[in-house]
């Protein structure tokens, strides 16, 4: 059996290194390094796939979220309501842009944030909500958008794990993440579901003025060379990424197929399995892309769980075993233990499993019998 990785980015690379192969040596024979044709086409094939007006690329999903909040003009001590339960960029830009962080609790079975929780804590300073489409899956964006709408708040997905993901909008009308709030970010770090060589992140927008807004900040500012209208930055894609990601773009749909089919397999192995929760997925099958694969344990074996797949040569991660506002960086006296239960014993039992487009029948047989058989006995 082939060895068991938690991503399998040279078997990806098997299947299009022709075509990958051929776009950078054109590059390197025409030196159009940044900011030349495979950037340019990259943004506008991504845009159709997604059925938003602009995409922008930058240098990193970080950068990515950064930008977005500059675009939106907010301001020194603005409050940012965003996931306890989540990877530490979506905080941690909030506070480079000395921009009040306020993490609330998120929902026990999507692992997505809460609704509910976001309610109780806007205030006169609130000024945008982030939601995380965490692991792949959708987020309540209907009850996200009806609350920023009634509190005139903007939203700002962070759709980093997810994207290719559908919301179906109680309107019956299906958007692809990242195309619902007011803009959005995404990360193409190898690891995600489209990923690059590097690093590499864009953010979407239907706004055709934040659009123009953003595409100067990436650029220092600058819509003409050397006049710079706005405070910017320097992030940028360069074209071996974007070649990489046209590579890889046609194949999206495929690759999330792949996934879902794994997380299939996954989910029949471990059903009714007392101790092991399975994803729970909302509405349709194609509203998970699983970017991650993540479990419950629920009888208390999750760091032996993890100790023991080391052993056996299984990987697997533990996203995330910290929550945000425990976090030295993030913490304050606004936050009470009682306020994030959900958090509090996510980060008890969740494991993620290998989750990629090469996964095989025998690797899952392998990974799903030894987690059984170590947590019954």
């Amino acid at each position: 059996m082939k060895k068991i990785q938690m991503v399998d980015l040279q078997g990806q690379y098997e299947f299009i290194k022709h075509k990958i192969n051929h776009s950078l040596q054109e590059i390197m024979e025409t030196s159009a390094f940044i900011n030349g044709p495979e950037v340019q086409h990259f943004q506008k094939e991504l845009e159709e796939y997604l059925n938003v007006k602009h995409v922008i690329p930058c240098a990193n999903g970080t950068d990515a979220l950064q930008i977005a909040m500059m675009g939106l003009g907010l301001k020194p001590g603005d409050e940012i309501i965003t996931a306890d339960f989540t990877f530490a960029a979506t905080v941690e830009v909030i506070a480079l842009l000395q921009l009040t962080p306020v993490l609330v609790d998120v929902e026990a079975n999507t692992f997505n944030i809460d609704p509910k929780a976001i309610e109780k804590v806007i205030t006169s300073k609130t000024k945008a909500i982030v939601p995380v489409h965490l692991f792949g899956q959708t987020a309540n964006m209907d009850a996200i958008m009806e609350i920023a709408r009634k509190h005139d708040l903007y939203v700002i997905e962070d759709n980093a794990q997810a994207i290719g993901a559908n919301f179906h909008s109680r309107e019956a009308k299906t958007y692809k993440t990242g195309t619902i709030g007011h803009v959005a970010s995404t990360s193409f770090f190898p690891s995600k579901n489209l990923g690059c060589f590097g690093d590499g992140g864009a953010i979407f927008t239907n706004d055709d003025e934040l659009a123009h807004v953003l595409r100067g900040i990436v650029n220092h500012g600058m819509y003409e060379r050397y006049h710079h209208d706005v405070v910017g930055v320097n992030s940028r894609l360069d074209s071996f990424q974007a070649a990489v990601l046209r590579a890889k773009l046609p194949n999206l749909d495929m690759y999330n197929e792949s996934r879902k089919a794994s997380a299939k397999k996954y989910d029949q192995a471990f059903a009714g399995q007392e101790h092991i929760e399975i994803p729970y997925r909302e509405g349709k099958c194609d509203t998970h892309v699983y970017h991650q694969y993540t479990l419950k344990i629920t009888n208390g074996k999750r760091d032996a769980l993890v100790k023991h797949l080391g052993e056996k040569g299984i990987p697997c991660g533990v996203y995330y075993p910290i929550p945000l506002h425990k976090q030295k960086a993030y913490q304050d006296e606004r936050y009470v233990e009682s306020d994030f239960p959900v958090t509090n014993q996510l980060v008890k039992e969740v494991i993620s499993l290998p989750m990629h487009t090469e996964l095989t029948d025998d690797q899952i047989d392998l990974i799903t019998s030894t987690v059984i058989e170590f947590v019954n006995n």
